[in-house]
């Protein structure tokens, strides 16, 4: 058996790549925050995101005891033809739903779509289990509500690095409650699936601090709910996995494709050259590709009856 990771990379144009190449080589790797303090600090330092027209909607979603603050970008022209729930990254500690407001005002448009974007709770203030409760109370709403709120029932849910775990363990909770078929599938980008210190991705992340502040009280760490890469992985939405050839997570990436792959689900990869961790949020050509793509992936799987 003959396998190479350039067997797997998407087909993008030389130039992007070269341009993306370029875009790396200058700019200045940054890291993560090493303790509260510094946190803190760049919490406070994070700029406001910027307005989009027209802006989303502020509510407050309520579902079994929780109230959890969302961010509902509805099309501009005509009534939604699904919905999307949006779960933003951040390493379970930083980052807020307005911070996709672009994203996901220029996805409402391209889909005609609602966009739903989740504010929840944030470590280490609020350690697991308080992030993915939020955002399966939200799931919740929108399989009860959608139809009513929105006119119709096709759900789809997305989201990026810790933002993809939350969307993986949502999709698994729904699994067990058994309604995870009112979902036709899963974005998932750059996913941060093993925080338990023993894949060869999670091994590289492990003394960062964002873990310490989001499962440090958790005995097991390889919980699915924590770590989806121990799952059973079966009976779950199709799932479209998009990654870069130089994200730090690559390999527990690939190892959730064939997980998912093995258990019998439908499953596209999407590995992109020349690209890290995050790098669906930088200004390059290649990130642009690479969510038309999602957008097209997005379209197909909620038109189909």
């Amino acid at each position: 058996m003959r396998f190479a990771l350039e067997a797997l990379l998407a087909d993008v144009p030389a130039e992007q790549i070269a341009a993306a190449r370029d875009f790396y080589r200058s700019r200045v790797a940054g890291r993560g925050p090493a303790d509260f303090a510094e946190l803190e600090e760049a919490r406070a330092k994070k700029p406001a995101p910027r307005s989009v027209v027209p802006p989303p909607l502020e509510e407050t979603v309520e579902v079994a005891g929780l109230r959890v603050p969302v961010r509902i970008s509805l099309p501009t022209e005509g009534p939604p033809r699904g919905v999307h729930l949006g779960i933003h990254g951040g390493g379970f500690y930083l980052g807020t739903a307005a911070q996709g407001d672009e994203r996901h005002r220029a996805l409402a448009d391209a889909l005609q779509i609602a966009v739903i974007a989740v504010d929840y709770r944030l470590a280490p203030e609020h350690p697991w289990p308080a992030a993915p409760d939020d955002c399966e109370a939200v799931a919740l709403w929108l399989v009860e509500e959608a139809e009513a709120r929105f006119g119709t029932s096709r759900l789809a849910i997305g989201g990026s690095s810790a933002g993809a775990t939350l969307a993986l363990a949502t999709m698994l909770r729904l699994r067990d409650r058994g309604v995870v078929d009112r979902f036709a599938g899963a974005a998932l980008r750059f996913g941060t699936y093993d925080l338990s210190a023993r894949t060869p991705g999670g091994r590289r992340i492990a003394d960062e601090y964002f873990i310490q502040a989001y499962v440090g009280h958790a005995a097991d760490r390889t919980l699915p709910d924590i770590s989806p890469l121990y799952a059973d992985l079966s009976g779950l939405p199709p799932a479209l996995l998009v990654v870069g050839s130089e994200d730090v997570l690559l390999e527990d990436n690939l190892t959730l494709a064939g997980r998912l792959s093995a258990a019998g689900n439908d499953v596209e990869l999407r590995v992109y050259p020349a690209s890290p961790h995050g790098f669906t949020g930088h200004p390059t050509a290649l990130a642009a590709t690479a969510l038309d793509g999602i957008n097209s992936w997005l379209r197909d799987r909620i038109s189909l009856p």
